[in-house]
């Protein structure tokens, strides 16, 4: 028998799962009051990237004032993210003015809901290598942009962090039913997990009167039991947690150092190996 495939690591979600949904939505509008409900009633789960001096714009695109944003999200399941202070082309500003626009929005946020926020998505898709670099230094973890893969590959790049596809895109429907339907289990070369990033702006929802693509998707998604359903910092932290995976020199033990547990598929056997453990592969 040629074994050599039969060596190679996966990546698994918790719980063993091969498959993740995220959501990723910008500038805290009070559509995004609907898509909480929405989200919330299916169990998903999405980050929503919120700029911090904007509170009072409810002209563009009925932004939501200060009450109400942090109403909506003190207690919610879902993540907060930086979208910048301002909402301003970060790439078109000098670069000490790009990185003030990052460190007020990471401050206000995290003193207003207390806790670490370091997730953003980029106003305008404004970044520069330049940025990428300061923001890895300001301690900010991942960070999207709107240029779309129409892929479920799992990211490399988190600072350059490319999204499956707008909710809008023509190739939604499609992507989604093939994202519900297949698996990478299916697979017998490439069986890398898969995860469906979807992004946009709810507010899209209301000009578009198309409420009905986020709530049938939300709906179909829901109904599978293969699929993890996490914020962006969440499957960003997990997939770091699994690349910091120590092997050894013969891959046929696996340390966790890091604070959460972690599952792979080896030989066709998922492991969970946990926080802090050495775990051994059947042979």
């Amino acid at each position: 028998m040629f074994r050599q495939m039969f060596e190679e690591k996966y990546m698994r979600f918790p719980q063993g799962r091969c498959k993740a949904v995220t959501f990723s939505y910008d500038d805290g509008v009070k559509a995004d009051k609907k898509l909480v409900e929405i989200l919330d009633k299916y169990g998903l789960k999405g980050t929503f990237n919120l700029n911090s001096l904007l509170f009072d714009c409810e002209n563009w695109h009925g932004r939501m004032n200060e009450e109400e944003t942090y109403n909506l999200f003190k207690d919610s399941p879902h993540e907060v993210a930086l979208h910048g202070a301002r909402h301003i082309f970060m790439d078109k500003v000098p670069l000490p003015e790009a990185i003030n626009e990052a460190v007020q929005n990471r401050v206000y946020l995290e003193n207003k809901f207390g806790k670490i926020v370091n997730g953003m998505a980029y106003a305008y898709n404004g970044y520069t290598d330049e940025i990428i670099a300061v923001l890895k230094q300001l301690g900010v973890i991942y960070a999207r942009t709107t240029e779309d893969t129409h892929s479920f590959s799992v990211p490399k790049e988190w600072l350059k962090l490319n999204p499956t596809c707008h909710h809008n895109s023509p190739q939604f429907k499609e992507l989604a039913d093939k994202f519900i339907s297949g698996s990478p289990l299916n697979e017998f070369k490439h069986r890398e997990p898969w995860l469906f990033f979807i992004w946009g702006h709810s507010y899209e929802f209301d000009d578009n009167g198309n409420w009905n693509v986020i709530e049938d998707f939300a709906k179909r998604i829901s109904a599978q039991k293969d699929i993890w359903f996490a914020t962006n910092g969440e499957i960003c932290e997990y997939v770091n947690a699994y690349n910091n995976l120590v092997f050894s020199i013969d891959g046929e033990m696996v340390k966790n150092p890091s604070y959460m547990g972690v599952y792979l598929e080896i030989r066709g056997k998922v492991y969970e190996i946990p926080a802090g453990k050495t775990v051994k592969f059947d042979k």
